[in-house]
């Protein structure tokens, strides 16, 4: 296990060299655990967090479409690169300047399969994804130059996390398709089949630095522990979730091995968020089985206007029935930092709230 951590981070080390970090150009991908305000600008979709009381955290005290508290992963993990977090692709016009820096396409419900999240009427799958970073590659393109707009892609690193969906707003509800028409295993070769079609088509636009984030235990998010009698983790979710985990590492090598000039690294953190919850006092956490926000499973578990909050947001692991809170993801980035570099940055303070 330390010879593959060590082999992940020579390669992450080689995607973002501390020395170009200000430089870096990110394209972030994913669902709602990295979405900053996609979901905003479609009308008629039900996944949003354009609402109080998210972002009561955040700068400025606003929901901006994030769906936690404070700044996602993907805000902290620029915050570190020092570099500002890449704005929601559809806040841009195809002649912004700001396309140049980066782009986040993450949407609230997303999943590897189209037909994920179906009942949010609206949202970016990860093929939607990809085809508007395909736009974006042409307004690059018609900016700089195709050999520049290349270049800009080739050393560009692509964060991607998703999959998340795929169980928890596909396979895992009774009353979907999926669920019933498939096995787990058969269900299982459809998404890592379909995954290692999309991040082809992502090579053949231009990616070349791809860090996929493995799933966490989601048996054990809010919203599946209702399921259980006594509050527990639902242990064959996270076993299911553990074998994606594992069939997707083996894309990965697969993928490197036969596309030249690939770098494309499995980056795990099951074992992060699972000891997170299972020992949160370690981290300064009091409560991980239950979330800050007072939420209705039953209509949805997201954390609404009406629903009462903790007394103290950085005691709570979960934010709202399915995301972390802002004190989770600035742990969960330093585990992640530090996992990847030796030379880990001091620790992220804990918010004061």
């Amino acid at each position: 296990m330390e010879i593959k951590k060590f082999a992940v981070s020579m390669v992450i080390a080689m995607v973002i060299a501390p020395s170009s970090a200000a430089d870096l150009v990110t394209f972030i991908f994913g669902d709602s655990l990295t979405e900053v305000g996609n979901n905003n600008y479609l009308q008629l979709s039900l996944a949003k967090s354009n609402f109080p009381h998210y972002g009561v955290d955040f700068d400025g005290g606003k929901p901006t479409g994030r769906f936690t508290n404070g700044k996602t992963i993907g805000d902290i993990i620029s915050d570190k690169l020092g570099i500002p977090p890449p704005p929601p692709y559809l806040s841009l016009s195809p002649n912004d300047d700001a396309i140049l820096k980066g782009v986040n396409y993450a949407s609230g419900g997303a999943g590897i399969l189209n037909d994920t999240g179906l009942y949010f009427i609206q949202r970016l799958s990860f093929d939607d994804q990809i085809t508007n970073f395909e736009s974006t590659k042409q307004s690059i393109k018609a900016k700089i130059g195709e050999e520049a707009a290349n270049k800009l892609c080739s050393q560009a690193v692509f964060f991607i996390g998703i999959g998340s969906n795929d169980y928890v707003n596909n396979f895992l509800q009774p009353f979907l398709a999926d669920g019933q028409q498939y096995t787990h295993d058969e269900f299982l070769e459809l998404l890592i089949s379909t995954l290692g079609e999309q991040l082809t088509r992502l090579y053949e636009v231009g990616a070349r630095k791809m860090v996929f984030h493995g799933l966490g235990p989601l048996g054990c998010i809010p919203s599946q522990r209702t399921k259980s009698s006594r509050g527990q983790c639902l242990g064959q979710v996270n076993e299911w979730v553990q074998q994606f985990n594992s069939k997707v590492d083996k894309l990965i090598i697969n993928l490197n091995s036969h596309l030249p000039s690939a770098h494309l690294t499995f980056a795990d953190t099951y074992q992060s968020v699972s000891d997170l919850i299972n020992n949160p006092s370690a981290y300064g956490f009091k409560v991980s089985n239950t979330s800050c926000c007072k939420v209705d499973t039953k209509l949805g578990g997201l954390c609404m206007p009406n629903s009462k909050l903790c007394s103290n947001r950085s005691e709570y692991v979960f934010w709202d029935a399915f995301h972390p809170s802002e004190a989770a993801n600035l742990v969960l980035a330093q585990r992640f930092f530090k996992t990847m570099f030796a030379s880990s940055p001091s620790p992220a303070p804990r918010p004061s709230h």
